[in-house]
């Protein structure tokens, strides 16, 4: 019996610590969690009054004395207090209010954190109630999570395109070869989008509104059907509300420039990869993860752009918290892969 309340209480958990939302994942149970990365606090108190999907809503149409943020700018912790806050309480709703004992956890980070940003992570897990934080890149926890052969003598290529990173890695024998993090990824796009909007139709939307426009016609190379959706905001000129008609090809247009800039980091991986790797990648292609996989056609771009076959993972939303929850139950063939 106590031992059956130890493994309950004590139990592991990996953690997809994202700019956008943050996933939980255990053995037992797989995908517990995933919440937006959005914590409303008040203003004069700074009181959490809401985390996650709530909080979410809260965007953009909070009062002044309520304040909605995302404490997590490009992959990595800009609010400390409020970032410890967060993950206390998605902590909490997945093992409930028990702190007899506290759980391992694996957290996903940008192959490009700095010893600064890795201390402020591992510390925020500790003072969430972790008894122990391992660390590990996105890409490698991508590459596991879509069952590459990571162990191998082989290249594996992993494009992993979240919120506020896009991860580029080529990983042979359990280790990066070569890694490069670009701070431009599905925020970037919708920015790029709120900016068209402004500068096309005069109309001024809201970030939430953007990502909205993304995900139903969002593309980045020319789809066989057009796309076409309403797009409601404020008019730039006399603050009225205004509706405009936009299509896939007007989305295009919008994120061309951060959608150039992912493709030009895959092109500079591939030019710095040794031959013999590069070889493997053409053979075996590379792997698309993240919400950002889900935009249409850019499998199809890059592919054209590189001239390497692009794989889509099946599920690249959950890619990388499914690859470091793989960790915890084959602690040994994985053991290698931690960066603390």
């Amino acid at each position: 019996m106590f031992k059956k309340l130890f493994g309950f209480l004590g139990k592991s958990l990996a953690m997809d610590l994202g700019t956008a939302n943050t996933l939980l994942y255990t053995p037992k149970d797989g995908i517990v969690l995933n919440q937006p990365s959005v914590v409303a606090l008040d203003a004069r108190s700074d009181r959490v009054l809401a985390v996650g999907s709530e909080a979410k809503e809260f965007l953009g149409r909070t009062p002044e004395k309520i304040r909605a943020i995302r404490p997590l700018k490009d992959g990595v912790i800009a609010d400390f207090e409020v970032t410890r806050a967060m993950i206390t309480y998605f902590l909490k709703e997945v093992i409930g209010g028990y702190k007899l004992f506290k759980p391992k956890l694996v957290i996903g980070v940008p192959s490009g954190i700095t010893g600064v940003e890795k201390r402020a992570v591992i510390e925020s897990g500790l003072q969430s109630g972790a008894r122990e934080v391992l660390l590990i890149e996105e890409p490698m926890a991508a590459a596991i999570g879509a069952g590459l052969p990571i162990t191998e003598p082989r290249g594996n290529m992993v494009v992993d395109i979240g919120g506020g990173t896009t991860e580029v890695a080529v990983i042979s024998l359990s280790a990066v070869a070569y890694a490069e993090s670009v701070r431009v990824a599905g925020d970037e796009m919708n920015e790029a989008i709120q900016r068209y909007m402004q500068e096309e139709f005069q109309l001024l939307i809201g970030e939430n509104m953007a990502e909205e426009v993304k995900i139903k016609v969002g593309a980045a190379y020319p789809l066989a059907e057009k796309l076409v959706c309403r797009v409601s905001g404020k008019n730039l000129l006399d603050g009225t509300p205004k509706f405009v008609e936009v299509s896939d090809g007007h989305i295009r247009e919008a994120i061309a420039e951060p959608v150039s800039i992912i493709v030009k980091s895959v092109k500079r991986a591939l030019e710095k990869t040794p031959p013999e790797l590069v070889g493997d990648i053409v053979d075996n292609g590379l792997l698309l993860a993240g919400g950002g996989a889900l935009l249409r056609g850019l499998n199809q771009l890059i592919s054209k752009e590189v001239g390497v076959k692009v794989n889509i993972d099946d599920e690249p939303l959950t890619t990388v918290v499914r690859g470091a929850g793989r960790t915890l139950i084959e602690e040994k063939v994985f053991s290698q892969v931690f960066i603390n």
